[in-house]
Parts: structure tokens; C-alpha cells; sequence
């Protein structure tokens, strides 16, 4: 479809409708990835070969991701780096596609005040999946394609249930189109789905542990003296999450890789000071972070920790520990490559006393 023609039928409250419909009723489509389909990666609904066409696609997540398929808790240290906002993916097989569509069609042409241009833009719309030679320059499908039905799929918009903005979230609005079982999508459809869309949501979807720094000397922390703050490997390691879309006749995956690399101490008042200065502990050969305290070092320079200069009194400061994690992703057919770092942290508590001396 060349962007005139995309521009008629965007401007069609008929057509905006028509696919609006389409994606909703779906058989067991859901406006969100993680359930878009019922169950474990497509849905059969019956014809074709007699044993159930292909239907709609369902990304699936696996690894470290956040529960119920969810928003994960990883924060881009990159803010002009968001996660796609739509995409498109395999939706429906031929006969499937056929029924669904003509459906929504027929009830939105005999509602009542449906005329006009939405008329118009309705009818436009039925020529392009009922006749092969659609429009103008632009090619139809003949029958919606049902005689090749099981050699490929219609594939249709989908969108992030995680993009707050509406516009975005909606900005793939092209038409449903076919693609053969084997074949890449056509070269126009930028936003179609991909090992490297795969590991950009396999990213939002990533879950990791929680930052809880080891703080020492022992118990309550004392004013003018060091603190020594530290995370073992036996603590955190590298963390995987991975997103899979598989249809017969096309089938691709991502894993999302983040190794931690750096920790970074926020004391929770200017009354404090950090070591290093910046307060960013850099990891340790042996993929640990910062240094163990042990007896006789407590007038030492620590190489990770900090310096409260006033007591909390009867409460406590909120130490922030965050980690940046260096995230890579690999996929399918040997793809992959870097992605902007990621930042996850923590508060926890901390008491700040006065050192109590005694006077004779």
C-alpha cells in the first residue's frame, strides 16, 4: 500500500473501526503481548487441512521476567531509549481471517448512519480482500487468500500495553497483509516483528533481583566513621530473559543478556560523604563489588562505601543502592548486538549514631 492510499483509509472513521474490531474480537486476543492468543503459543480454530489452521500469535516469555508476564523493574540508563510501541506479528490464517473480517464488515455496513465516505471507506476496504486486483496500484487478495490457506498468515497490529502514549502505542495502522509460511515480510513493514524487537521486550519485561548491600562494621552506624559496603557474586550473576514468538511457518527468539557492572550509593543526605566521591563502585576482577570489612580497618579508606556526618536521630537515612547492568541481547539466525544499559535499586535503612564518649 503507497502512503496515499494509507492516508485515505487512515482518514476513514469506517476503516479505523473496522480494525479496531478486527484486533479486539480476535479468538482469544488480548490487548497486551504476553496473552494475545489462548494456549501455549497459537491458537487452532479449525479448517484448513481438516486439522486446524494457523491463528493468532502469542509472544511468550520465559527467564528472568517480572510475574504474569508483566512490566519488569529495569530502567534504561539511556532516556531516549524506549521499548517498541506496536508491532506487527502473525494474526490469523486465510479462512479464519475471511470470517472474522467479512463479519465486522457486513455488521458496520448495516449499522445505522453508516454512509458517506465511512461508506465509501468500508467498501474499499472489502474490494482489497475480496478482489486481486484491489485499487488502483495497489494489489488485493483474492478471496482473502483462502485457497492458500495454511501456507501463510495475515499478520496485524499489535500493541504495547506498556506504552503510555496512546499515539505511539497506535502508530501501527497499516491494513492487515499476507506473508507465505518461510517468507520474511515485506521490506515496507519496518515495525514487523523481529529478533530484535523480541529482545527489546524481553528487556521491559526483565525482572532483577533485588540491591541490598552488605554494610559493616557490624550494627549501628557511627557518625565521622567509615562504612564499609560490599556485594559478594554470590549475590547477584547475570540474569537472561527471553521472548519467543512461534507459528508454524515462522518461528524466531530473543534472549536479553544483563551482567551487573557497576554499584552506585546514594546516602540519603548531603550530610554524608561517599568512597569513591561520585559514590559508583566499579566491579571487582572476581565480579564482586567493593571489599569485605574485616577487623583493623575501621580508620581505613574504604574502597566502596561512605561517611555520615550527622547523626539520623531517632530515625534513619534511606541509603539507595542501585546497580547499572550491561545488557546485550543474541537471537535467532546468530542476530544481536548491544543495548543501553540498565539500572535497578534499592533503599534500606540506615541508623546513624553520635559516638558516645565518656568523661572523668
Amino acid at each position: 500500500m503507497n502512503r496515499s492510499q494509507r492516508t485515505v483509509f487512515g482518514a476513514g472513521t469506517a476503516l479505523t473501526l473496522a480494525i479496531s474490531a478486527l484486533i479486539l474480537t480476535a479468538p482469544g486476543a488480548a490487548a497486551e503481548p504476553v496473552d494475545y492468543g489462548k494456549g501455549g503459543g497459537t491458537e487452532t480454530t479449525g479448517g484448513g487441512d481438516g486439522k486446524g489452521i494457523y491463528a493468532t500469535a502469542r509472544i511468550t516469555y520465559s527467564g528472568s521476567v517480572a510475574k504474569g508476564g508483566g512490566k519488569g523493574n529495569v530502567t534504561s540508563a539511556d532516556v531516549n531509549w524506549t521499548p517498541p510501541p506496536c508491532w506487527y506479528a502473525p494474526f490469523l490464517g486465510a479462512k479464519d481471517f475471511k470470517k472474522l473480517m467479512s463479519k465486522n464488515i457486513d455488521d458496520q455496513m448495516s449499522a445505522p448512519g453508516m454512509g458517506g465516505h465511512a461508506g465509501a471507506a468500508l467498501s474499499e476496504l472489502q474490494r482489497h480482500y475480496e478482489d486481486e486486483y484491489g485499487w488502483t496500484d495497489t494489489p488485493g487478495y483474492k478471496d482473502y487468500n483462502v485457497d492458500k490457506d495454511g501456507e501463510g498468515m495475515f499478520w496485524a497490529a499489535v500493541e504495547n500495553p506498556d506504552e503510555p502514549d496512546v499515539l505511539k502505542r497506535s502508530s501501527c495502522n497499516d491494513l492487515p497483509f499476507w506473508v507465505e509460511n518461510g517468507d520474511a515480510p515485506p521490506p515496507q513493514y519496518e515495525e514487523a516483528i523481529t529478533p530484535e524487537i523480541l529482545a527489546a521486550l524481553a528487556y521491559q519485561h526483565m525482572q532483577l533481583p533485588d540491591t541490598e548491600v552488605t554494610l559493616a562494621p557490624e550494627g549501628t552506624t557511627k557518625v565521622n566513621l567509615p562504612t564499609w559496603a560490599w556485594l559478594d557474586r554470590a549475590v547477584f550473576d547475570e540474569v537472561q530473559a527471553t521472548a519467543a514468538l512461534n507459528v508454524p511457518g515462522f518461528n524466531i527468539q530473543a534472549t536479553t543478556t544483563a551482567k551487573p557492572v557497576a554499584l552506585k550509593l546514594e546516602p540519603g543526605t548531603e550530610d554524608a560523604a561517599t568512597y569513591p566521591a561520585s559514590g559508583e563502585c566499579a566491579i571487582n576482577a572476581d565480579d564482586s563489588i567493593g571489599e569485605p570489612y574485616a577487623k583493623g580497618k575501621a580508620d581505613q579508606t574504604p574502597p566502596c562505601g561512605l561517611r555520615y556526618l550527622r547523626s539520623s536521630g531517632n530515625g534513619s537515612y534511606k541509603l539507595r543502592a542501585t546497580i547499572t547492568w550491561e545488557i546485550n541481547w543474541t537471537g535467532t539466525g546468530g542476530a544481536g548486538g548491544d543495548m543501553p544499559n540498565g539500572t535497578f535499586g534499592n533503599e534500606q535503612a540506615v541508623v546513624v549514631q553520635e559516638i558516645q564518649s565518656i568523661n572523668r
